[in-house]
């Protein structure tokens, strides 16, 4: 908690008995000529959970309720605080406590308070690879076309249905389509839109396919492609 890697201390004692290590420590900081701690390890442990950091969040900044020169001690204390912004779920780590040492500033209404910017820390470690609670989250939440294959399984159209159905059913909605296209309908193109997708999400299930993987195929191919815009149309280049 205070800080120390591994290597750099010993342990001398552990026991999972609070009251036995709290007058071990005090037996040993007297045999070591150490000054001896004013409070027991066992009523510190109790402070400290009684009176755990309390961070203010707003929109732009994160305010810690102590100056900067004692930022430090009061952050690793509280390794592992935890706590949510309007960018995600900040916490304290090695590295976050060292990027937060750096970067706070002085509170202009009290010099007893200082604050981190959000936007910079998210930048810093939500975008890249530091605490993803919140994409991890996002991560774990079914995709659209997951969520398209529950319902046609709830609906029976992958036990009854058959591809040449689903095909019919892209062709209706393609006509619908071509005819909002006409008419400048925009909502209608894109409820038609949506419907071709929901139709070719079935159709691939019923061959045996997820779209996802139909859509990285057909990118794979596209993707270097050479060639140009001719009358409206991307016309490929021949060899």
């Amino acid at each position: 908690m205070q800080g120390y890697k591994e290597g750099e201390y010993e342990v001398l004692h552990a026991s999972e008995n609070i009251d036995e290590i709290s007058a071990l420590e005090i037996e040993l900081q007297k045999s070591y000529g150490y000054k001896v701690d004013r409070q027991s390890y066992k009523n510190v442990i109790k402070l400290n959970k009684s009176n755990k950091m309390k961070v203010n969040v707003t929109e732009q900044t994160t305010t810690f309720p102590m100056p900067v020169n004692k930022l430090k001690g009061n952050l690793m204390d509280n390794m592992g605080l935890k706590w949510e912004t309007e960018h995600g779920v900040f916490g304290l780590d090695d590295q976050t406590v060292d990027w937060i040492v750096k970067n706070a500033k002085v509170s202009m209404f009290n010099i007893n308070r200082c604050y981190i910017y959000n936007k910079a820390y998210a930048s810093e470690f939500l975008e890249f690879g530091g605490i993803l609670e919140e994409v991890l989250s996002l991560a774990k939440q079914p995709n659209v076309y997951d969520l398209i294959r529950t319902w046609a399984t709830e609906k029976g159209i992958y036990k009854s249905g058959d591809a040449k159905t689903q095909y019919l059913k892209l062709m209706e909605e393609a006509g619908e389509l071509a005819e909002a296209i006409l008419k400048n309908d925009e909502p209608e193109v894109i409820d038609a839109i949506g419907d071709m997708v929901v139709v070719l999400t079935n159709l691939a299930k019923l061959r045996g396919h997820n779209i996802e993987d139909c859509i990285t195929s057909a990118y794979d191919v596209i993707k270097s492609r050479q060639g140009k815009m001719v009358n409206g149309t991307f016309v490929k280049e021949t060899l």
